[in-house]
């Protein structure tokens, strides 16, 4: 579940990242990718 969430959101900074989107668009997908990644090792533990 969550590691669909962060497949998908890698993907679409990805994609953000090949298109040269602005920065504040990717930095913001970052962030989210980030609190997903933080979250899902907080379940892991």
């Amino acid at each position: 579940m969550i590691n669909e969430k962060i497949c998908i959101l890698r993907e679409k900074l990805n994609q953000s990242i090949q298109n040269g989107e602005e920065y504040e668009v990717i930095y913001e997908i970052s962030i989210e990718l980030d609190k997903l990644i933080a979250e899902y090792y907080k379940n892991v533990e």
